[in-house]
């Protein structure tokens, strides 16, 4: 999602860069490349006229800073007007009044309704709410079934609908059942159609009347784009909606739904899906789109990834298991499973401030994925013992380590090697933290709006078994540590 409208707003900024100063004509044909990038996109041509207008007003009327180039100036510009056309900032979901508090999902059929009933249920139940999850789906074959089997996935109480009850009558018994079990949010997942039709539109009235939710939520997939735009539009029209969930944010479409939708019917992006798993649900951050968008990454998204996978506490104890060197095969592993349960190397290096493009550069990333499958299957086939020990895996024990992961006896010997230095590496890191993580660098260390290219203090991911350094990659460790070593061993061949 983005990425081409990322690229071609990178190539716009490019061209700025050379710029000495801005000028109504080379801010003009800017704008006409961002029009188009943003069209491309598939967003709403009276919201590109409109966001196109108003950033070259800005930009006109806004002094150049002293130390800030005429691109950064323009960035700036957009980047505002872009969290500003993403909705300004992330919306609440508004649970105040009746309890148990009532959300409607809607929408037409194959947006992810029922599957982001689930996803919501899970993300407020993590809020501590106590969701109930109400089928009143009836003409879709299994949607009941489907909704009921996600809820005993997830341990949530689940209306037992039936196909020959009326949804009006299903809601009104949900709502009684779901307050004697003392829950606090309802979530009806209605039905759709494969478009909108007058009946749809009639039983989203009653079932609205009848439950009286405190939010309706309108489920859109964002690979329609502009179409989901003008669905929604109608929705909001004949029932009212207070907010948009907009489903497979994953995949490759243009993004032109979240950029218009906003626009279009005055209903804020509330939800975002990010992939299949009911954990991979987010809440919708404009500044962090926008940010996304123009290449400078999303920190505090990736902070909140890391966060989700670790304890503080648990974090603690694996920073002085890391002082002592006492870090071992089994920690490692399990971090390993950690860092692959935030996403792809590729997606995480999306939301560090200027790595976003790094990605196709390296052109290895999928050889990196493969080396870390590799060394987790290595690992896997040791025992526990070996895995808290290293240091008694003999020749035997590599043997038997190579043969069940399906690998050679020098990779398990690679393997160990590499976690040794980097056991010694960590528990230099350590030294004088007090076994207390490090902390995270604010945004002025990372460069912010005034240094978009720099990352240079990421400390790189070279020495890390099954990793093996990113060459290329600016500003890491790891790429300038192989780099001054090809260079030593081509000065010894020259010796020789």
């Amino acid at each position: 999602m983005f990425e081409s409208l990322t690229d071609r707003l990178s190539g716009v900024f490019r061209t700025l860069g050379g710029r000495v100063q801005l000028t109504e004509e080379n801010i003009q044909e800017a704008m006409r490349e961002v029009r188009l990038a943003l069209l491309e996109a598939d967003v709403n041509f009276k919201v590109v006229k409109e966001f196109t207008d108003t950033v070259k007003e800005k930009a006109l009327g806004t002094l150049v800073m002293k130390g800030v180039s005429p691109a950064q100036q323009v960035i700036k510009v957009v980047h505002d007007e872009l969290v500003h056309l993403l909705g300004g900032e992330s919306t609440e979901l508004n649970l105040q009044g009746q309890q148990p508090a009532v959300i409607l999902m809607a929408g037409l059929q194959g947006s992810g309704k029922t599957t982001s009933s689930g996803k919501l249920a899970l993300l407020l139940r993590k809020k501590k709410m106590k969701p109930y999850l109400v089928p009143a789906d009836i003409y879709r074959p299994a949607a009941i079934e489907q909704l009921c089997t996600l809820a005993k996935q997830l341990d949530i109480p689940c209306y037992p609908s039936k196909a020959d009850m009326k949804p009006v009558d299903i809601v009104k018994n949900a709502l009684l059942d779901a307050k004697e079990k003392q829950c606090t949010v309802v979530i009806l997942d209605t039905a759709g159609r494969l478009h909108v039709d007058d009946a749809l539109m009639q039983e989203l009235k009653a079932i609205k009347e009848t439950a009286k939710p405190q939010e309706t939520l309108f489920v859109a997939d964002a690979m329609t784009g502009q179409d989901a735009v003008t669905v929604a539009d109608s929705f909001n029209q004949q029932i009212g909606i207070t907010g948009v969930v907009l489903t497979k944010m994953d995949g490759d479409a243009r993004g032109g739904a979240a950029l218009s939708i906003k626009s279009v019917t005055g209903a804020p992006v509330k939800f975002v899906g990010m992939g299949e798993k009911l954990s991979e649900m987010e809440v919708f951050h404009p500044e962090r789109v926008a940010g996304r968008i123009l290449g400078m990454g999303d920190v505090l998204t990736l902070l909140e990834k890391a966060q989700s996978t670790m304890e503080q506490e648990e974090a603690e104890a694996l920073a002085k298991k890391m002082q002592k060197a006492k870090f071992d095969l089994e920690d490692f592993r399990t971090q390993m499973k950690r860092m692959r349960s935030m996403g792809s190397f590729e997606s995480i290096l999306k939301l560090i401030p200027g790595l976003g493009g790094i990605a196709k550069q390296l052109g290895e990333m999928k050889g990196h994925e493969k080396e870390i499958a590799k060394t987790e299957a290595i690992i896997n086939s040791m025992t526990m013992k070996e895995r808290r020990n290293p240091d008694i895996i003999n020749p035997s024990r590599k043997v038997r380590i190579a043969n069940g992961s399906g690998t050679k006896v020098q990779d398990v010997n690679q393997l160990l090697r590499q976690f040794e230095q980097m056991r010694k590496m960590m528990s230099g890191l350590m030294k004088g933290t007090k076994g207390k993580m490090p902390s995270m660098p604010n945004m002025n260390q990372l460069g912010g709006m005034n240094n978009l290219g720099g990352m240079g203090g990421l400390g790189g991911f070279g020495g890390m078994p099954g990793l093996g350094g990113f060459p290329g990659m600016p500003g890491t460790r790891g790429s300038s540590a192989t780099k001054k070593k090809r260079d030593k061993d081509k000065k010894k061949k020259k010796k020789r």
